[in-house]
C-alpha cells in the first residue's frame, strides 16, 4: 500500500486529511520510553497497534488505551502516548479502522468520512478494545487498573466504551459527540448509555465547537444527573473542536494543558487500584 503520510520535521507522520499541519506540533521526547508497533488478535484478525511505556518501570502498569481521532493512529495519537508513557501508564492505540480501509489513503475530511469512517460499527470497535485489554494484560499491563480516553471520534467511543466494559475504572473523552442519527452502525450515541455507565467518565469540551452545540452538551448533563451517574463535564469558553490537537489550526494551547492536567488527575483520583491505608 502506498503510504501518503506527510512528514513533519520532527520526523512524525500525519494523516493527509489532516493538511495542511500546523507549527504549534509537540514532539515528547521518546527518552526512557519503549515504543513499538505490535499486533493484537481479535475477533479471527490481527489488529495493528502502537504503544508506549516507561522503559524501567516495575511491576504491572496501570493501562490507558488511547482511542484515535478519524485520521487513525497518526504521529498526534502516538506522542499522546508517549506523554502517557511518561507518566507512568502502558498506552496502547489500536488501529480500529483497519478492517474497513486506510484513513492515509483519503486526502480530505469529508472522503474519509464518508469512504471509511462511517463504515466502521460501533459493536466491532468495542469489541476490538476488549481485545486490546487483554493484549494489555498480557504484556505488562494492570487489569485492575484499566483506563481508555479518546478524541474526536475516539471521544465519541469511549463514552460508549464506559458502558460497555464493567472492568473499566475510568474515561475521558475529549470532544467527542453526544448526540446524532442513530444507524446500524452507530444504534446508541452517549446520551443513550448515561444510565449504562459503570465507569467515572470526564468530558471535555470547546465552547466553540460548531460541530458539537452546547444544547447538546447541556442534553447530556441532563442525562447524566438523571442517571444520577459519576460523571463531569468542563466546557472550554474560547476553545474550538480538537482543541487539544496541537498540529491543527484549532489548537488551543490553554485549554489543551488544563485538559490533559484534569484528565491525569481523572485517572488518579478513579483509575489507580486502591490500597489500604497504612498506620
Amino acid at each position: 500500500m502506498t503510504d501518503n503520510t506527510t512528514t513533519h520535521p520532527s520526523g512524525g507522520q500525519f494523516a493527509p486529511a489532516a493538511e495542511p499541519i500546523a507549527t504549534t506540533v509537540v514532539h515528547t521526547s521518546p527518552a526512557d520510553i519503549h515504543t513499538a508497533e505490535t499486533s493484537i488478535p481479535s475477533q479471527g484478525d490481527s489488529m495493528p497497534a502502537w504503544f508506549a511505556r516507561p522503559k524501567h518501570a516495575e511491576g504491572p502498569l496501570p493501562v490507558v488505551i488511547v482511542v484515535q481521532e478519524i485520521f487513525g493512529v497518526h504521529e498526534h495519537i502516538r506522542d499522546l502516548c508517549r506523554r502517557l508513557a511518561q507518566e507512568g501508564y502502558l498506552a496502547v492505540a489500536p488501529e480500529l479502522y483497519f478492517r474497513q480501509g486506510d484513513p492515509n489513503d483519503y486526502a480530505d475530511i469529508q472522503t474519509l468520512f464518508s469512504g471509511l469512517v462511517s463504515r466502521v460499527p460501533d459493536n466491532q470497535v468495542l469489541a476490538d478494545l476488549d481485545h486490546v485489554a487483554s493484549w494489555a494484560a498480557r504484556n505488562g499491563g494492570d487489569a485492575h487498573r484499566l483506563m481508555i480516553t479518546g478524541f474526536c471520534w475516539g471521544g465519541r467511543i469511549a463514552w460508549l466504551y464506559a458502558a460497555h466494559n464493567p472492568q473499566l475504572k475510568a474515561a475521558v473523552a475529549w470532544y467527542g459527540r453526544l448526540v446524532g442519527d442513530k444507524t446500524l452502525n452507530t444504534p446508541k450515541q452517549p446520551v443513550d448509555i448515561a444510565v449504562d455507565l459503570s465507569a467515572p467518565v470526564l468530558g471535555l469540551y470547546g465552547a466553540q465547537d460548531t460541530g458539537i452545540s452546547l444544547e447538546s452538551v447541556e442534553t447530556m448533563r441532563q442525562a447524566l444527573r438523571a442517571a444520577n451517574a459519576k460523571a463531569e463535564i468542563i466546557v472550554y469558553p474560547e476553545a474550538g473542536h480538537a482543541f487539544n490537537a496541537d498540529y491543527r489550526p484549532s489548537y488551543h494551547a490553554e485549554s489543551a494543558k488544563d485538559g490533559w492536567q484534569r484528565m491525569l488527575a481523572w485517572f488518579a483520583q478513579y483509575g489507580q487500584e486502591k490500597r489500604a491505608s497504612q498506620s
